[in-house]
């Protein structure tokens, strides 16, 4: 071990004695971005920077638990990203249910699929629909894995699925629009039951949320991290961690 690694390691243990354990977020969403560009930089083929992506998460997830986070949502594939060459998307969606398979293995940890599975390879969705069962009894984290995800279908696909709720029961569409309320929508949402995100990561540098939980995140915290998801690091984590207790959450007002 190197002087810059035992340097590292002690700061690190500094920083996560400071954090407050009771300003800790109870359910965090992390844009994992920055694979491809890893990959670049290392004169590898993208394929090689999602694998090292999918090789940090279980990683990542340890920390969260460490940490006492209650909730994690990992945007591992956008509704956008399904448009690509098959020849990008095929290896991409395998690594992905790898990534599944072993979250689901893992013993500890619940995995419940968030996005359009009817948009997914039908293989995809399947094991999807399989980890979710296998996982549903685990005790610690639960970890919302979005996969054909996008923030704009979710709304709809809520909206859609109130309507066929109060259509099923007869409620006519002026009812419907007299009683209807945010909370209302909020029970058809993909992570309905769930508390929303208290802290969005997003690594690589790019400070959007291009469409991540549109809905849940009215009231999050944001830390953009210029750390590409494969190099992002513990340090980086606790950071994010201690500028979320300092901040003073003011939920829109």
């Amino acid at each position: 071990m190197g002087l810059r690694d035992v340097a590292y390691g002690a700061y690190a243990r500094r920083v996560a004695r400071r954090l407050d354990p009771t300003g800790v977020p109870k359910h965090v969403g992390i844009i994992l971005d920055g694979n491809r560009r890893w990959a670049r930089s290392v004169g590898e083929h993208p394929h090689a920077g999602h694998r090292r992506g999918a090789d940090k998460i279980a990683e990542v997830l340890g920390w969260c638990e460490d940490a006492g986070v209650e909730v994690v949502t990992l945007w591992l594939l956008s509704t956008d990203n399904l448009t690509r060459p098959a020849a990008e998307l095929g290896p991409l969606l395998r690594i992905i249910e790898d990534v599944v398979r072993e979250l689901a293995a893992h013993g500890r940890w619940r995995v419940h699929h968030v996005g359009a599975l009817e948009l997914l390879p039908r293989d995809t969705a399947e094991l999807l629909a399989a980890a979710e069962r296998e996982s549903g009894s685990a005790p610690g984290l639960l970890v919302n894995v979005a996969v054909g995800y996008g923030g704009r279908r979710e709304i709809a696909d809520a909206v859609r699925s109130l309507l066929q709720e109060h259509a099923a029961k007869g409620t006519s569409i002026e009812e419907l629009a007299e009683a209807l309320d945010v909370q209302h929508i909020a029970e058809h949402l993909y992570t309905r039951g769930q508390p929303d995100p208290d802290l969005v990561i997003r690594t690589s540098g790019e400070q959007r949320l291009s469409g991540f939980l549109l809905w849940q995140t009215a009231h999050s915290e944001f830390w953009f991290c210029d750390a590409l998801w494969p190099d992002f690091r513990y340090v980086d984590f606790l950071r994010a961690l201690r500028a979320y207790a300092a901040r003073q959450r003011r939920f829109g007002s």
